[in-house]
C-alpha cells in the first residue's frame, strides 16, 4: 500500500490494529488456562470478552470512513503472542510464570494503547469525528486493563514469586 496523506497511513495502521486484536483475541484464553490465579484468570478471560467489543469497534471504524475491514500482518504483534506462548508453555513456578504472563500482556497492551493514541489523534486530524470516539473508547479500555493486570502484578503476583 502506498502512503502519500495522512488516510492512507490511518487506513494501513487501522488494518494493522485490526490485525493485532485478532491475534490477541486468539492468546487470551490460552492465557487464561495457563493462569494458576483465579484473578489472573479472570483478568484475561474478561479482556477477551472487551477484545471482541473492540474488535467490533473497528469493524464499525472501518464503516464509518466508508472501507472494508481488512487485515494487514501485524509483525509487532505477531512477536508479542509468539512470547506470550513461549511464557505458557515455560515450566516453574506458578507464581513466577504469573507474572511472566502479566509482563507478556502488558507488552501488548502498551502497543495497543500507543497504535489507538495515534489513532485517535489522526482521525481527529482527518475530521472522523465518530471514529475517533470509538477509537478513543477501545484506548480507554486498553489503559485500565493495563491499569488492572499492574495491580495484580504489583499488590499480589510479584510479591508470591518474589519468595520462591
Amino acid at each position: 500500500m502506498k502512503i502519500n496523506y495522512l488516510d492512507d497511513l490511518f487506513l494501513m495502521e487501522l488494518r494493522d490494529v485490526y490485525d493485532a486484536e485478532h491475534r490477541l483475541s486468539g492468546i487470551l484464553p490460552k492465557m487464561a488456562l495457563a493462569a494458576s490465579t483465579p484473578e489472573l484468570r479472570y483478568a484475561f478471560e474478561q479482556h477477551a470478552v472487551e477484545t471482541q467489543g473492540q474488535i467490533d469497534r473497528l469493524e464499525e471504524v472501518f464503516r464509518q470512513i466508508n472501507h472494508n475491514p481488512k487485515r494487514k500482518t501485524c509483525p509487532a504483534m505477531k512477536g508479542l503472542v509468539e512470547e506470550s506462548e513461549e511464557m505458557i508453555e515455560k515450566p516453574g513456578h506458578q507464581a513466577a510464570r504469573d507474572a511472566g504472563l502479566i509482563a507478556a500482556a502488558q507488552k501488548a497492551e502498551h502497543y495497543e494503547i500507543a497504535s489507538y493514541g495515534t489513532l485517535v489523534t489522526w482521525a481527529r486530524e482527518l475530521g472522523h469525528e465518530r471514529a475517533a470516539e470509538l477509537l478513543h473508547q477501545t484506548l480507554e479500555q486498553e489503559k485500565a486493563t493495563d491499569e488492572k493486570l499492574t495491580r495484580l502484578a504489583e499488590y499480589f503476583l510479584n510479591l508470591e514469586a518474589a519468595r520462591v
